[in-house]
């Protein structure tokens, strides 16, 4: 894990990506060389049934810094960025996907505006996608903006930095990472989207389908009122 030396851990999500892990490494080690935080890179294994795990392994071993986490079986993308916000020790923390359709180097103009916000999170331009891709990405941000009013145009940007006192008070439900913002304001804390760049696919194939993009994001609509509802919020002032 992350210890004094780092400012800024990356998560990094990974199902049976073995395609696209050697890339991974490549762009995260470029990135820590220019990074304007101190960068420390952590894994996390949603139970991958290809090569993934050894490589992370191996990845981890041979690149101060890097560190993983290796789950048991498949539990989906919330509950692997959920174990990650759970682990991180550093200051600030981000998140990406391995697919690499957005680049770590982007981190650096979040970073800019995490001083003045809690979260910053990316928004994909001229997206590389396939039009039902887009389309059905249109739609459910368009059916999350209505329920969490949250102004956020691109929620399923993998790409985004967070204040790791507020990450930590995110509580786990399925279809968590549609609603980073919208949580995040429930803190009241405060949200800002910049312009990412975003790249085609290239290895690896892609893990959701349209349940995922449109009638996933409407169903979890109904988790984040209850949990809106039932949220509580609430600040240490001392302790002795």
């Amino acid at each position: 894990m992350a210890d004094a030396l780092y400012q800024f851990t990356i998560i990094v999500p990974v199902y049976n990506e073995q395609d696209n892990l050697a890339r991974v490494e490549q762009e995260l080690l470029a990135y820590t060389q220019i990074a304007t935080k101190k960068t420390a890179i952590l894994f996390v294994n949603d139970g991958s049934k290809d090569n993934s795990q050894q490589m992370i392994e191996a990845i981890c071993t041979r690149n101060k810094g890097f560190s993983f986490i290796a789950f048991k079986e498949n539990k989906g993308l919330s509950a692997a960025i959920k174990a990650g916000f759970d682990a991180v020790n550093t200051e600030l923390l981000g998140y990406m996907d391995s697919d690499l359709q957005t680049t770590p180097s982007d981190f650096n103009m979040l970073l800019e505006k995490i001083e003045e916000f809690d979260l910053v999170t990316g928004v994909r331009t001229n997206r590389k996608d396939s039009f039902i891709k887009n389309m059905s990405s249109k739609i459910s941000n368009g059916i999350r903006r209505s329920f969490t009013h949250d102004g956020m145009d691109d929620t399923g940007c993998p790409l985004k930095v967070i204040k790791t006192t507020f990450a930590k008070k995110i509580p786990m439900f399925n279809g968590l990472h549609r609603f980073l913002p919208a949580m995040i304001l429930l803190q009241g804390g405060k949200i800002i989207q910049v312009p990412v760049q975003h790249f085609p696919r290239i290895a690896g194939k892609a893990k959701f389908g349209v349940w995922n993009r449109l009638i996933g994001p409407f169903v979890d609509c109904f988790a984040y009122l209850w949990m809106k509802k039932k949220y509580i919020n609430y600040e240490v002032a001392k302790k002795g």
